[in-house]
């Protein structure tokens, strides 16, 4: 099959520090010959210094910076190989590395790519160009790195032309975790997603939500700003501002956005929490420039940089506020700290990192701590060349060990091992010293399925290809005037929640609540947001819940309502109330005085019955219908006066179509009792035959009386079945429930109002015709007096009924029922008790014959005439009695004979004195 090579290209040095590019083994930063070669990229130079000659070549030029937290990830690469290599875990076979600077570039990181691609022992490096890789056996068999996400995501899609798998301990951009785009990419640390979901969980919990991020203008800068974004509006926390700075430091614009970012930082004073989303070196130099301007804040540091000592260091660090941030899980790392201290043995000719980590000791060797560090870190691979002459190589055993980020050693690690247990899988059944006994791509399926053992856990990739190890929350904390990097909690990636181990770190937690960072003051219980003008949702205004509505905690969006009608809440509440039950109480001081008014009622029916009954015999009594109708007339008023019971206290069904069913037809049966006295009182004193024809058709007591009280039994029948009065509840007054009862239909109320009205308005016209009847015996007069008093009552009721509302408008209907039927009772039965009691000369049979007599005589002059004309052919027509017989105070038991006109017995007839006394007695 043909090819295309590709030749792997390398910088020039001319020194044993860096290297020449003689030949492609010198572009190898650290090897080791084995059976199985695993390829390493780390960032161990943080630039690329970019020059003016010959800027249109394809040269890679010299690095700068030398990074010593990544240096020690590639210690950690290679000690977790040597380490497996002295075990029985892969039974005889070797692993050996070739670890490549990638110096923070992509171009250099695909350089190094290129090589990891190259045909196994091909002498000139070259990369076949194939249609098919099956069986194409690359140099390497899997890669560790890269150190950013932004190197990986370029490194990563190279290596999957091959299926080469890459498992990176550093790189967290969430979209790594996309297997369309990069199939062979694993990490052994969670992804950003995590990351940023934590770092909005500790917000939250520390009650802050006005924040800036800066980050770096990468690919991992943008995705985890992204990623953060989306977390943050998630959960109601706003970035105030979003500062990008160049992600190279060689970058002419890189101080100039610094400054304006601290500006921005300087300026915005109600933020006061910064979230940072960068590089150690962009964090250095950013936090340099903080300290110049007194910056103080709370810092949220990323996994890249929350663990770093060489910016813990820094001079006057404490004055930038308080660091917390998320660091990679750690483990046990004692065993790398012994191979630490047993470095200065190792030889330096296949490992060039070591050689010029051992070069700036010498050069550096005369500074203090952070100066030291700073030196390490500003010498590029050119002024080595200028300072290693004449300088003695000396060895720090402290400088390593207290430069390590256990979170990063402890991935790097995890990242060896679970390639070597991947290549344990493939070599069961096969001759592993041959490194053509497996392709990369076999061991890629073999690494989906390992699982590795960690302080009695089991720790593997999940679908997306991502180790869901959990976080260590970091505090900076200043012990002894040093800044110490403790771990406060830690975050369970799959709960979503923190574990503090001890009270003390809790307490560290609760401090942090202490500083505000919010865009307006919290809005209190009782409280809700009212959003302004600003795009922000954390900016708003506070304003007080409006009645009926409540808010139980700070911060609110808005104000729950009151769950339903039974309950209420003021202006600025905390809570629901229970609205008061109002309904005429029996302790009700009005309703007490309705009940005596009702109880005076009833004692006054039984006075009354009680005369009546002693005077039976009495023409007052006869006069007023006789013993059985006064009795009808009385319980009537009785039951009246005692359906106002059902008007008072809790309402209940049974009151409620109790109360008006009573009412109407006692009612209706006093009116109609009364109605047929009018009658009578009509009949027996009328002199008009055409209306005494009339009258004793209408005449007939006993079926008017039922027929007029059946028709309101029915009316009131049909009512409480079909429309049946209810209890309801009234909720027109805010803080109060109104029990009372609903009538069911007004209608059906009216009918029955409207009926007694009807009957009230007849008994009125025929009381009316006979109001001039003899006084101390005529209740004519009396009774309307009494119908005019209901039809008062009952006219001003309707206005009052129909506009009041609340508990008092069961009273309402008392009162006129009451005005109604101590009218009609007063006005029918108190004149004649008053006549009994008090005039009982008057109230015998004598003194009412005279006064019989004398009405007649001075009526039956006005219509003689008319009673000639009807009655022509009555030859036994006599004229009134005389003058004598009415002056004669013995003519009553005289001889003397006398006419009854009108009578509807006997007609035009001549009656004997002691006839004319029975008929008169019977009227």
């Amino acid at each position: 099959m043909a090819f295309v090579s590709f030749l792997i290209p390398c910088f020039v040095m001319g020194t044993d520090i860096a290297f020449s590019c003689q030949n492609s083994v010198d572009f190898v930063g650290a090897s080791s010959p084995g059976d199985i070669v695993i390829g390493g990229l780390f960032a161990v130079h943080s630039e690329m210094l970019h020059t003016e000659e010959d800027p249109i070549k394809p040269v890679i030029q010299n690095c700068a910076g030398f990074e010593i937290q990544v240096f020690l990830q590639t210690l950690a690469m290679i000690h977790a190989i040597e380490t497996i290599n002295n075990s029985t875990l892969l039974s005889g076979v070797t692993l050996g590395y070739e670890i490549y600077d990638t110096c923070a570039e992509v171009t250099k990181a695909m350089a190094s790519a290129l090589r990891f691609l190259s045909k196994f022992n091909s002498s000139e490096d070259a990369v076949e160009f194939k249609c098919n890789y099956s069986d194409y056996i690359p140099r390497i068999k899997a890669v560790t790195g890269a150190s950013y996400s932004e190197v990986s995501m370029a490194v990563s899609r190279l290596l999957a032309l091959q299926l080469i798998p890459q498992v990176s301990p550093a790189s967290s951009a969430e979209i790594l975790s996309d297997k369309i785009r990069f199939p062979s990419f694993f990490r052994t640390i969670p992804s950003d997603f995590h990351q940023t979901r934590a770092m909005t969980h500790l917000i939250c919990e520390s009650g802050w939500n006005w924040i800036g991020v800066i980050a770096t203008d990468d690919d991992n800068g943008r995705f985890a700003l992204e990623s953060f974004g989306v977390q943050a509006m998630a959960n109601n926390v706003c970035i105030a501002f979003k500062e990008m700075l160049p992600a190279y430091l060689s970058d002419s614009t890189f101080h100039t956005k610094v400054d304006y970012a601290i500006e921005k930082i300087v300026k915005e004073t109600r933020v006061n929490v910064i979230v940072v989303f960068m590089r150690q070196f962009h964090v250095l130099k950013l936090f340099k420039k903080a300290i110049e301007r007194n910056v103080n804040k709370i810092w949220i540091a990323s996994d890249n940089w929350s663990a770093a000592v060489k910016i813990s260091t820094i001079p006057n660090i404490r004055q930038l506020g308080t660091v917390v941030g998320f660091g990679f899980k750690s483990g046990n790392i004692s065993s790398f700290q012994d191979f630490l201290r047993n470095l200065h043995e190792k030889p330096t000719e296949n490992n060039k990192f070591l050689r010029e980590y051992i070069t700036l000791l010498s050069v550096c060797a005369h500074l203090e701590y952070h100066d030291f560090q700073t030196c390490i870190s500003n010498q590029s691979q050119d002024d080595l060349l200028e300072n290693v002459e004449n300088k003695h190589q000396i060895w720090r055993d402290d400088f390593l060990n207290a430069n390590i980020e256990p979170g990063f050693i402890q991935s790097t690690t995890l990242a060896v091992y679970a390639i070597a247990h991947a290549i344990k899988g493939q070599c069961k059944n096969r001759n592993c010293k041959d490194p053509s006994a497996f392709t990369p791509w076999e061991l890629l399926e073999q690494l989906k399925k390992v699982i590795i053992i960690e302080d009695d856990k089991e720790i593997k990739f999940d679908s997306n290809g991502d180790m869901s190890t959990s976080y260590d929350v970091l505090l900076w904390k200043e012990i002894d005037g040093h800044m110490e990097i403790t771990t406060m909690a830690e975050y369970d990636a799959e709960k979503g929640d923190f574990i503090f181990k001890d009270e003390e770190k809790r307490k560290d937690f609760l401090d942090l609540k202490k500083v505000l960072s919010t865009c307006s003051q919290h809005c209190r219980p009782g409280q809700m947001k009212k959003v302004t003008e600003s795009p922000h949702t954390c900016c708003y205004e506070c304003v007080y819940c409006p009645e009926n509505h409540y808010s139980n905690q700070t911060d609110m969006d808005y104000c729950y309502r009151c769950n339903n009608k039974t309950y209420w809440a003021p202006i600025n509440s905390t809570t629901c109330y229970k609205k008061t039950i109002y309904f005429l109480a029996w302790t009700d001081w009005f309703a007490v005085f309705l009940l005596l008014l009702s109880a005076f009622g009833v004692v006054l029916v039984l006075s009354i019955c009680v005369i009546f009954t002693k005077n039976l015999n009495t023409p007052v009594v006869k006069a007023s219908g006789g013993l059985t109708v006064c009795y009808i007339i009385l319980f009537s008023h009785f039951l009246i006066f005692l359906s106002t019971i059902f008007f008072i206290d809790v309402p209940t069904e049974f009151k409620c179509k109790t109360r008006q069913a009573l009412f109407g037809i006692s009612f209706t049966l006093c009116i109609s009792c009364i109605l047929i006295k009018s009658l009578k009182i009509l009949l027996a004193f009328s002199f008009d035959p055409k209306l005494q024809n009339f009258l004793k058709c209408m005449y007939k007591p006993i079926p008017t009386v039922v027929t007029c009280t059946g028709i309101q039994v029915i009316i009131c029948t049909f009512w409480l079945i079909f429309r049946t009065p209810f209890v309801t509840q009234n909720f027109s007054i805010p803080r109060a429930i109104i029990l009372e009862c609903n009538e069911g239909s007004i209608v059906a109320f009216g009918i029955m109002l409207g009926y007694i009205a009807a009957l009230a308005f007849i008994c009125f016209i025929f009381a009316f015709k006979g109001r001039k009847l003899p006084e101390n015996y005529n209740e004519a007069k009396f009774i309307t007096f009494g119908m005019l008093i209901y039809f008062i009552a009952w006219i001003v009721f309707i206005p009052v009924y129909a506009t009041t509302f609340g508990k008092y408008l069961p009273a309402v209907e008392i009162i006129v029922v009451l005005i109604s039927n101590y009218g009609i009772l007063c006005c029918t039965f108190l004149p004649k008790c008053y006549i009994i009691i008090y005039k009982q000369e008057t109230n015998t049979k004598s003194a009412f014959l005279k006064m019989v007599y004398t009405y007649s005589s001075k009526s039956a002059g006005s219509v003689a005439v008319s009673q000639v004309s009807l009655d022509s052919k009555s030859s036994s027509f006599r004229a009134p009695i005389s003058d004598s017989c009415k002056t004669d105070k013995n003519s009553v038991n005289g001889n003397c004979q006398f006419q009854v006109p009108g009578d509807p017995l006997i007609k035009g007839k001549v009656l004997p004195k002691n006839a004319a006394r029975k008929r008169v007695s019977s009227i």
